[in-house]
């Protein structure tokens, strides 16, 4: 895949101002726009990534003259240096940013690795790669990340996610609660849901994860075979809109029993009223509060 940008474009992804691009363009020649037969200017990925670099680097000390006189090679050292000792939630959102666009699991492994033996599995995830999926979500409205790139990152986070839950070792309460996890009909963004499995275990809780597509019949069905005492959903694209608020309804009446927990762009923000036995998460750390709080087992 080959994108083109606008230069609005690289001020929104890397956040540096326009106006600053075009001085280095003039000033240092790092980056030279491409024209279309229109005489449009335009920029290409690597464009993107050598901008990418040079803002973690900025924001490291680097002084731009500086910069211009370094070799791809030296810049690219730079940057790896930078990411391994600057343990700094915005440089390793860059960091990641790079390794996706470069589909380069080497390095994505390098920079996990060194961001979950400093801060944790589960720090790494909110401040590092939460923030880094919301930029995931400004680079695909951009045209910015192929299919490909996103079903690289994704997978590769996905696993982490797998194994870091395969590897809590048991330590259940003894007045643990029982969650139900499960993605509606037709969903496939399983990357949150995966989290919320992880935060529930690793707090002692019980969970039953039955992942993404569940048909409302076998949601029904596994309910009244195990009575959890919460369902946790999210809701990212389907039901839509215009069938989301019936959907929290027939949750709601069916399972009346039970607290039901739902997040999801399709949910969160939107004019959905909650029946009594429903919460919308706004945010992950609101989930983290949720199970956090002392809820009497059944």
């Amino acid at each position: 895949m080959n994108s083109s940008y606008s230069i609005k474009d690289l001020e929104q992804l890397s956040g540096i101002k326009a106006h600053t691009l075009r001085i280095w363009e003039q000033r240092h020649k790092i980056i030279c726009p491409k024209r279309t037969e229109t005489n449009i200017r335009y920029y290409d990925n690597n464009d993107l990534k050598l901008v990418l670099n040079i803002a973690l680097l900025k924001e490291n000390g680097f002084k731009i003259a500086y910069i211009a006189k370094m070799s791809p090679d030296d810049l690219r050292q730079e940057v790896m240096a930078v990411t391994e000792k600057a343990l700094k939630y915005p440089e390793q959102i860059q960091a990641l940013t790079i390794a996706m666009l470069d589909l380069d699991e080497d390095r994505f492994e390098k920079i996990m690795g060194l961001n979950i033996l400093k801060f944790g599995f589960e720090a790494t995830m909110i401040q590092i790669v939460y923030p880094f999926l919301g930029r995931i979500g400004t680079l695909w409205l951009t045209g910015a990340v192929s299919p490909a790139q996103e079903h690289f990152i994704t997978y590769l986070i996905r696993q982490k996610l797998i194994v870091a839950t395969d590897a809590q070792l048991p330590k259940r309460k003894p007045d643990a609660r029982k969650y139900l996890l499960y993605l509606p009909d037709g969903e496939l963004h399983e990357l949150s849901l995966l989290f919320a499995n992880y935060l529930i275990r690793s707090r002692g809780h019980r969970t039953i994860y039955l992942g993404q597509s569940l048909p409302f019949e076998d949601l029904r069905l596994t309910f009244e075979a195990h009575q959890p005492h919460c369902i946790l959903a999210i809701i990212t694209s389907l039901p839509g809109q215009d069938e989301v608020q019936h959907y929290v309804n027939k949750l709601a009446r069916h399972f009346s029993t039970a607290t039901i927990l739902l997040s999801g762009y399709q949910v969160v923000g939107q004019a959905i009223h909650a029946p009594t036995n429903v919460i919308i998460l706004q945010r992950m750390d609101e989930f983290i509060t949720y199970i956090d709080q002392d809820h009497p087992s059944r």
